[in-house]
């Protein structure tokens, strides 16, 4: 359709084929200003209005009786911005059939005004120049649609011109990300290469040391016919044996595999009746004072392994103060924002005015075998236990520094909602012993080791157990078939024969439900789920006789 411009108006397109009514009509639109144009019928009128038109006037008898499909389809195939105005001329016949074709008509022709004989000149005229104003407004309604359309078009080409060129920065980004990852895991490799050299390392220089004590001790044993020199090698041997054991609990503790008893504890008590023990500890120079408020919260934390951290704490304290100084023990209850929300904690800190740490230090602190002293006075496990215990302890841990002017190191302990079950007649010492098992049966130990067998056999013995004792789960099994009185199973997780102790545990279920089973592990934790999926208590190796007897008193009776 052509655009209307002031140089060449469309046309009013005029089709009113009887009489002189289209070239009256023409006149008086060309002599008001109005560009006009008559069509003798249907075809030329539906052509022309192809052609272009600004409105059309018609008298309604050109159509009456004709078949105007082409008229109609044009009017319906017009664009969504344009709405030709028809402007058409009626008579004043109001025969039904007359009236409901009329009304189909203006329905068709969908933007109709209607002008009824006969019509004043100046009526026709103004009805036209109202048409075709309206006709101007859809015009410039396309035009703007058209640069709409325009600038759709080229915000769509810059768009794309943009993506290509963030799509390219970004596949830039990534490859520099791709090379920085890849130089941030060789050096991860790197660094865990050094701390698993610097941990083995560590553990062969300490272990070596103690396998020197048991073995030698062991070999000088036979030679010895003295009694005291013979019990001094004893008594070297089993403090070996206990710094072995205390080293394994070090390092389990820094990996988080130890298996912590948390109870409800009050800091206050717990951590007051550990004078005596500093004291002993410690040098005549360093003198530890408290301060734990009537008021704190209790805590959720193992006891003997929070005072086995006070103890490493204090000791460090120690060595870092070579002229003597203060060491200060105080605990305050608080709160922490985090993301999930406000914590409750119990901060307890360690504070001694010694000769500080560096910032290199510090980096490195908790590292396992990472120490400043000299060769053969740490282990450089100390901090790395109690790390470790805070962590598996779900508590946090912080340092405060500075060279020359002392060090505070600071836990934050979780808030127990429980009441402390501690009671102060209670304390004592934790070795103390544990009464024996009341009544004794028959003992079914099932243990690979020739030499753990020996001796874990003597301390059921000691206890008034019969013990009968086989290598595999499979023998157990089979002395389990054969019939043979046993009151309690005790075995070992970890053995040859492609059955392990739980999986033993599990079989004996479905053929014995009533019979007590107790399991023992040197790294209980790997299989605590498995064995707590099948209600199997682990009892942690190394263990002293009063804890064997206390671990079968508790399944014996629970069963």
């Amino acid at each position: 359709m052509m655009a209307l411009s002031e140089s060449r108006p469309e046309p009013v397109l005029v089709f009113a084929p009887i009489g002189r009514d289209a070239a009256a009509s023409v006149d008086l639109l060309m002599g008001n200003g109005i560009a006009a144009k008559a069509c003798g019928d249907l075809a030329t009128f539906v052509t022309a209005l192809d052609a272009g038109a600004s409105a059309a006037f018609l008298a309604e008898e050109a159509l009456f009786g004709k078949h105007a499909n082409s008229l109609f389809k044009w009017v319906a195939d017009q664009p969504p911005w344009s709405d030709l105005p028809f402007i058409l001329l009626t008579s004043r016949q109001e025969q039904v059939g007359i009236e409901a074709w009329r009304q189909n008509l203006i329905t068709r022709l969908r933007n109709v005004a209607l002008l009824e004989r006969p019509v004043q000149a100046l009526t026709l005229v103004s009805t036209l120049q109202s048409a075709l104003r309206a006709r101007r407004r859809q015009l410039e309604l396309r035009a703007l649609l058209e640069e709409r359309e325009q600038t759709a078009q080229e915000l769509e080409r810059q768009v794309v011109a943009r993506t290509q060129q963030l799509e390219a920065a970004n596949e830039a980004l990534r490859e520099q990300m791709t090379a920085r990852a890849q130089v941030e895991e060789k050096l991860r490799q790197t660094q865990k290469i050094e701390a698993v050299g610097q941990l083995t390392g560590g553990v062969a220089h300490d272990f070596n040391n103690l396998l020197m004590v048991i073995s030698g001790g062991l070999e000088m044993l036979d030679r010895q016919t003295d009694p005291d020199r013979r019990k001094r090698l004893m008594d070297g041997m089993r403090k070996a044996a206990e710094r072995g054991s205390g080293l394994t609990r070090q390092l389990l503790a820094f990996s988080r595999r130890q298996k912590l008893k948390p109870q409800t504890v009050d800091l206050a008590r717990q951590i007051g009746g550990m004078r005596e023990l500093l004291d002993r500890s410690l040098r005549g120079d360093v003198h530890v004072t408290f301060d734990l408020p009537s008021d704190l919260w209790p805590v959720e934390v193992d006891p003997s392994e929070l005072e086995l951290v006070v103890l490493n704490l204090a000791v460090n304290a120690r060595d870092a103060m070579p002229r003597g100084g203060i060491i200060e023990i105080r605990a305050a209850n608080t709160t922490v924002e985090d993301v999930q929300g406000q914590k409750s904690f119990v901060r307890l800190s360690v504070s001694d005015d010694g000769s500080g740490m560096t910032e290199e230090v510090q980096a490195r602190v908790f590292e396992p075998f990472f120490t400043t002293k000299d060769i053969g006075k740490g282990s450089g496990l100390g901090l790395a236990q109690v790390h470790g215990f805070v962590q598996q302890s779900h508590g946090k841990i912080e340092i405060d520094s500075e060279v020359g002017r002392g060090t505070t190191i600071t836990l934050l302990l979780p808030r127990s909602s429980k009441v402390s079950e501690l009671d102060q007649e209670n304390l004592g010492d934790l070795h103390a012993a544990r009464p024996s098992v009341s009544s004794a049966g028959s003992v079914l130990l099932v243990e690979d080791d020739d030499e753990v067998a020996a001796l874990v056999g003597e301390m059921l013995r000691e206890l008034g157990f019969l013990v009968v004792r086989v290598s595999t789960a499979a023998a157990a099994l089979g002395a389990l078939a054969n019939g043979r009185q046993v009151d309690v199973v005790f075995s070992d997780i970890m053995m040859p024969g492609g059955m392990n102790g739980v999986e033993l545990a599990k079989e004996i279920r479905t053929r014995r439900t009533d019979l007590p089973i107790l399991l023992t592990s040197g790294y209980s934790e790997a299989v605590k789920q498995a064995a707590d999926a099948q209600g199997v208590r682990i009892l942690r190796k190394p263990y002293q006789l009063t804890e064997l007897s206390e671990a079968l008193q508790e399944v014996m009776v629970q069963r």
